[in-house]
């Protein structure tokens, strides 16, 4: 089976979809949750089938995509602010303007006439009846021209933010530390809706048979340019019944995340730690890079996290991980401190011998990863890149200990702020001097050397690929 079609354009099919939208939207917003993580949620209490799904989807993503544009050009319309008005007034709002601005196969009637039916059955629960308001402001959206758009000669900062809907403080702090024209390059690519790329898994198949069977199955499908084993899909849909999932034949990861890995150079039969491993994609990527032979120690805070990480390696055919749930500050540590949790058996006797590769993919601001997580936009703070590189620098530390001498620890981060990236690992070579730092260039394919820095590091910032913003640097410990 291919992937599935986009929703009938008679824009009737799914007004449940719209209603599970704005449920999920609000979900998002009180809790400042991922999307990902409430999209199973919200569609299984509303019954949803796959196509109403991915409307849903559809329409979530894009009003977090766009929030900020679409109330930019609301409020042009109307006499109140639209951040005052009411939570729930301001997405049913924002889920119709999506609609009218951004998706032509649904017509403005059915986006307008939904909204409007949707907020009125909320009167109650808000105190009064805002149909009226609600279908004025979008009546009124139907009929306007496009408006014009604030001069970036002027005022570069609300152009961008208005423009490409992202936070003032963010589009400040990109000006300030990229330039205005890669601040431009960075807004514009927050909006973009990333690719759907998958990594072929080596144990099962190759790239070339994994794409006679997608075209044999009418799955539009080519070879990515930078990562030998990447396929990138014309279109997203189904994951689960795309051909070739069931058989663990390929894992859902962006061209960026599949370069990190290859940096580590495993070989067959070592002692391997994924020091952040949930979901998944890295450590069955090192897997397959040791032919399935060795062991790898796959940690993570969650315990439920480490559940996905092995049921991807079950599907994946990966037999090598033991997964060890638990703060790695905490069970790497010497003792435990009064009152702590001491470290199971199993996490002692794994973590007690040294390894010979770490990678350390750090908790980070996701800063590079806007555009699949649209809700970073509204939910992260600059004050959360200070507390993400405390907490890098004090599992670098950590890490840095299980490493065994010559062995080779990879650090890799979703993120482009200096601060997450080139300046931790500054900091940490500067008081772990048996630390040196190498150049990635002899482990990336030769396409990818473009991303090489000038001090030998990985970054895919504001590249042209269409690949997510991804940092990774190489440290070496002296024999």
């Amino acid at each position: 089976m291919g992937i599935d079609q986009p929703p009938a354009p008679s824009g009737q099919a799914a007004p449940s979809a719209r209603h599970a939208a704005v449920k999920a939207l609000l979900t998002i917003d009180k809790a400042g949750m991922r999307g990902d993580d409430v999209f199973d949620q919200v569609s299984a209490k509303a019954g949803l089938d796959l196509r109403d799904r991915a409307f849903m989807v559809e329409l979530v993503r894009g009003v977090l995509r766009y929030r900020a544009t679409l109330d930019w050009r609301l409020g042009l319309l109307s006499d109140r602010r639209i951040t005052k008005l009411p939570t729930l007034v301001q997405t049913i709002l924002r889920l119709g303007a999506y609609q009218l601005l951004y998706l032509d196969r649904v017509p403005d009637s059915a986006a307008v006439n939904e909204s409007v039916r949707m907020i009125k059955l909320q009167s109650r629960r808000l105190g009064r009846d805002w149909s009226g308001f609600v279908n004025a402001v979008l009546r009124a959206l139907v009929r306007a021209a496009e408006p014009e758009w604030p001069d970036a000669a002027k005022n570069p900062v609300e152009a961008y933010a208005v423009r490409y809907s992202c936070p003032t403080w963010l589009v400040e702090r990109w000006c300030r530390n990229c330039g205005v024209a890669r601040a431009e390059a960075m807004c514009r690519a927050s909006v973009e809706a990333p690719p759907l790329t998958l990594r072929v898994n080596r144990l099962r198949t190759t790239r070339v048979a994994l794409l006679a069977d997608l075209a044999a199955a009418q799955v539009e499908a080519i070879a990515t340019s930078i990562s030998e084993v990447g396929i990138q899909l014309a279109r997203s849909g189904s994951i689960v019944d795309l051909r070739g999932y069931a058989e663990g034949h390929f894992y859902v990861e962006d061209e960026a995340g599949q370069l990190v890995p290859l940096l580590l150079d495993v070989q067959p039969g070592q002692r391997v730690l994924d020091a952040c491993a949930a979901p998944g994609g890295k450590a069955t990527h090192i897997a397959v890079l040791m032919g399935n032979r060795g062991e790898i120690v796959a940690v993570d805070l969650a315990a439920s996290r480490l559940d996905l990480v092995m049921d991807n390696c079950r599907r994946l055919g990966v037999n090598i991980v033991t997964p060890i749930a638990g703060d790695l500050r905490v069970l790497a540590s010497v003792g435990a401190a009064p009152g702590e949790r001491r470290p199971s058996a199993v996490a002692h006797a794994a973590l007690s011998r040294p390894f010979d590769r770490i990678l350390l993919d750090a908790p980070c601001s996701g800063l590079g990863v806007l555009r699949r997580h649209p809700e970073g936009k509204w939910y992260k703070t600059s004050e959360a890149i200070v507390q993400h590189r405390q907490v890098q620098l004090e599992l670098l530390a950590v890490t840095s200990r299980l490493l065994r001498p010559g062995g080779v620890l990879v650090y890799s981060t979703c993120s482009i702020e200096p601060e997450e990236t080139e300046s931790v690992i500054d900091e940490f070579c500067q008081s772990h001097r048996e630390f040196q730092r190498d150049s990635i260039a002899p482990w990336l394919p030769p396409a990818g050397l473009p991303f090489v820095t000038p001090r030998g590091d990985l970054s895919t910032m504001a590249n042209m690929n269409h690949m997510d913003a991804f940092f990774a640097a190489r440290l070496r410990r002296s024999e």
